[in-house]
């Protein structure tokens, strides 16, 4: 019945990976079924017969599709049924789109959709790189002309050793979370999240991880020679050069001089007059050409600045290839808030604010990994105002959910753990100017916070970025790249990390590829820079975390009841955690494991909460002193409740330090007071002594 239907297999990392094409989906341009182990993905990609018109870019739409059935989960929304992509999902499908972008003709402008729909998920198997590995498939046997093929891996650091597409049980002791995209001769695409991996350490890694995809990459090339489409013609959109030399030599010198600033408004101002008179002269000739014009002035622009850097090593800015703008950090900028640091370099500027919570104020994930909460949480935003542009707010699009995850990936590892520190974090980072690099602004910005917020983190991070300018064979790298270099250059590599190591990298790429020696280049530059910033910036700032949490900030206190107490903690219908809730104005979260977190802004509130959950699972101390309720009077004295069920007597001759004739006289129903435990006897009873409690607490403020 399929008479296209043909299977292909190979060994990858030591684990089959099949093939499926010419089954389903025969309207598609290209299409494929990847299995790997029992992980399935499907990838279609589509093609417009058109050109889109008006338009200076290619139209490429990439799409990882999460189906909870893959796992076999029922979604948790009211609706029942998928919504709007995870973060995981956004994030996969910009590891997708970023290498396989750079490989299609820059001159383009048909529409290209990529879909990755994840079908079923082998928790030892990455959907995430089965998708990128399908799609490299789908779009090499289709019609749509593309420069691939490529693979990508993912590769662990395991108790030392490097690891291959690590299993659900590797990745538990993982120090390494790193993915590779790969063409048969280049690394397109670097996404790593590491535990503080020395630079020699992530480069071995990454040529190990290419080795292995040379061996996809082959495996596509033959099935792509087999059943492999024709590729189509397209519409060229590249602007004519005869075009371009005439309007270059009307405006190229008044555009050199209004690009050699530092300040991104005196550029724009500058440029401003030279696009009007461009206009004027030429909008009779190719005003029906929608945008036409203004890729010229781009492409004169991208000429002027590559030309600078590769024949006169000259930036914009006049700054040399390896320093940084100017640089400052400020701590404790707001008040009220817990934590609070401003990051500038140059014009590029980073607001981050930390807030502490409760451990239950984790998100919550439901998604089709093993994780499903997150105690720490980054988030990125990027106002049109920052650049100076007007647009209303709609809500963190792609790039702001990337640039978040890539700060959070930077931090998590020097986060302590919920043990040393009993809190969920969030951090937000307002982006207040950008000139370039804003993501790794964000990483300072928000190690300051943290700092200013009295959270024992690990190890301060810093990040920069390093940017490329290719010719040939010829290439160059410049550290902390600014907007028109990351504009118009061919690479955006940026490193976040401490003094021992690095904690993330995430590579961006206009050309085929970075050989060895770029990345290795790379990974120099920017170790050099990280260090200064640390120790000649951020740390002179604040050179460790405050000793405490700040004023307004929960005090958090942790404890550990045996599990079949938990009961007697919550009470019936949760009165008893309620109770001690309202009573000491604390929030207390109890785990299935027995691990007790109480929040509070009033420390004492909280330590009193504390002790009242320890004496109901543990018999009260004998010389302990408690606050308590009176609950009953009697003749002979007052009994008085120290504890959710526990209360112990206090007799008429403990009530006071003078003779008590009757127990009305000093007490009654409700009152609160200071006891102390006198003997607990061997029924259990507690006798308590208010008078002991009195002088005990006298003897205290008179020492």
């Amino acid at each position: 019945m399929f008479k296209n239907y043909k299977t292909f297999k190979t060994i990858f990392a030591g684990r089959e990976l099949v093939v499926e094409t010419g089954k389903t989906c025969e309207l598609s341009n290209g299409s494929c079924w990847v299995r790997y182990g029992e992980t399935v993905v499907m990838a279609n990609v589509a093609a417009s017969s058109k050109p889109r018109d008006g338009i200076d870019f290619f139209p490429l739409s990439v799409d990882y599709e999460e189906r909870l059935y893959s796992v076999g989960k029922i979604p948790g929304s009211f609706m029942k049924r998928e919504g709007k992509p995870s973060e995981k999902a956004i994030l996969t499908s910009r590891v997708v789109d970023r290498p396989i972008r750079p490989l299609f003709p820059k001159d383009m402008r048909n529409d290209v959709s990529v879909v990755m729909t994840v079908l079923a998920v082998d928790p030892d198997n990455s959907p995430e790189i089965t998708g990128m590995i399908a799609t490299s498939i789908a779009l090499s046997i289709s019609d749509i002309p593309w420069k691939g093929p490529i693979g990508g891996i993912s590769v662990g650091l395991v108790e030392g050793e490097i690891v291959l597409n690590p299993t659900l049980k590797q990745r538990e002791k993982n120090d390494l979370n790193l993915t590779i995209a790969a063409s048969m001769d280049k690394i397109v695409m670097i996404e790593a999240g590491a535990n503080q991996v020395p630079d020699e350490t992530m480069l071995e890694a990454i040529a190990k991880g290419h080795e292995e995809i040379k061996k996809i990459v082959a495996f596509i090339s033959d099935i792509q020679k087999e059943i492999g489409k024709p590729k189509f013609t397209f519409q060229s959109q590249e602007i004519p050069e005869d075009i371009f030399k005439e309007i270059y030599a009307f405006c190229a010198d008044d555009v050199k001089v209004a690009l050699d600033t530092d300040d991104k408004n005196v550029r724009e101002s500058r440029l401003q007059p030279i696009k009007d008179a461009i206009h004027a002269k030429y909008d009779e000739a190719y005003g029906d050409k929608p945008g036409f014009l203004d890729e010229v002035i781009y492409k004169i622009q991208k000429k002027i600045v590559r030309r600078w850097l590769l024949d006169e090593g000259k930036r914009v800015d006049g700054r040399s290839l390896d320093q940084i703008r100017p640089l400052s950090a400020e701590v404790g900028l707001l008040p009220r808030v817990h934590g609070s640091g401003l990051f500038t370099r140059g014009q590029t500027q980073v607001l981050t604010v930390a807030t502490l919570g409760p451990v239950s104020d984790a998100q919550r994930i439901d998604g089709i990994d093993e994780e499903d909460t997150k105690r720490y949480m980054h988030h990125y935003n990027f106002p049109s105002y920052s650049v100076g542009e007007t647009k209303p707010s709609r809500g963190p699009g792609r790039r702001e959910i990337g640039h978040g995850a890539l700060a959070e990936r930077a931090l998590e590892p020097v986060i302590p753990s919920v043990e040393e520190f009993p809190y969920a974090l969030r951090l937000v980072s307002e982006v207040l100017s950008s000139n370039g690099s804003t993501s790794q602004g964000s990483i300072c910005g928000s190690t300051l916070a943290l700092m200013d917020a009295g959270v024992p983190i690990k190890a301060p991070v810093a990040g920069i970025s390093c940017g490329l300018i290719t010719e040939g064979d010829r290439w160059m790298t410049m550290v902390d790249i600014q907007g028109l270099e990351d504009f118009y250059g061919d690479m955006d590599f940026k490193v976040g990390g401490t003094k021992a190591g690095i904690t993330a990298i995430q590579v961006d790429i206009k050309v085929d590829g970075l050989t060895m020696d770029i990345i290795k280049n790379a990974f120099e530059t920017t170790r050099k820079a990280r260090f200064y910033i640390l120790d000649d910036i951020m740390l002179k700032a604040i050179p460790e975390p405050r000793a405490t949490v700040g004023k307004y900030a929960p005090k958090m206190l942790q404890t550990k009841v045996p599990v079949d107490k938990i009961r007697e903690v919550i009470g019936q219908g949760g009165k008893v955690i309620q109770k001690i809730s309202a009573d000491c104005e604390v929030k207390i979260d109890i785990s299935d494991d027995g691990n007790v977190f109480i929040s509070g802004v009033d420390l004492e509130k909280a330590n009193k909460a504390l002790q009242i959950v320890n004496t109901i699972v543990n018999d009260p101390e004998v010389g302990a002193i408690y606050k308590g309720k009176v609950v009953r009077l009697m003749n002979f004295g007052a009994f008085v409740e120290i504890a959710p069920g526990k209360d112990g007597l206090v007799h008429i001759s403990k009530l006071d330090k003078n003779r008590v004739e009757k127990v009305e006289d000093v007490v009654s129903v409700g009152d609160e007071v200071i006891v102390k435990v006198m003997e607990i006897d061997n029924q259990g009873r507690i006798n308590l002594s208010r008078k002991d409690a009195l002088a005990d607490l006298e003897a205290k403020n008179n020492a």
